[in-house]
């Protein structure tokens, strides 16, 4: 089976993460879940790591005044123009916040050699939501995004 990272996020989301129950990094259990649904170990322990690092991001500090976000060359590398104007679109919408932009921009990073599509960008973003405290509100409209419940506009 030729699974990625993202996969595994992806099971875990739409299984455990949907409902808020609380994953384990050590959990035995959902892992041997995954490997029984055909999930490497390897993947699995990469997914489990990304996980727990995004609970440590709380770290990034907002910024006082309004800011414009340069994007280093392995960021520009990782995110076709199409994704980087997506996150700017969730920003300048209130969807995305400074400190959550560049969580979302870190977790992306994290993913290695994972190719990055508007398509999983937007699972990326709905999973930094879901993980952030006091923002249901942006969660549920980035929820309608994914889930194709309101279109979409990107000048």
């Amino acid at each position: 089976m030729k699974e990625n990272v993202f996969d595994v996020l992806m099971y875990l989301f739409e299984n455990y993460m949907e409902d808020e129950v609380e994953i384990l990094p050590d959990s035995d259990a959902v892992r041997t879940e995954l490997l029984a649904a055909g999930f490497e170990q390897i993947e699995v322990n990469k997914a489990f790591d990304w996980l727990e690092s995004l609970g440590f991001q709380g770290a990034i500090k907002p910024t006082v005044a309004p800011a414009f976000r340069i994007f280093c060359a392995e960021e520009v590398a990782k995110l076709d123009l199409e994704c980087r104007g997506f996150i700017m679109f969730l920003e300048q919408n209130g969807i995305l916040n400074a400190c959550n932009r560049e969580i979302v921009i870190d977790r992306v990073m994290a993913l290695g050699n994972e190719e990055i599509s508007i398509e999983k960008l937007k699972w990326i973003v709905l999973m930094v939501l879901l993980s952030q405290p006091d923002e249901e509100i942006a969660f549920s409209r980035m929820e309608d995004i994914v889930y194709g419940l309101v279109p979409i506009y990107l000048h």
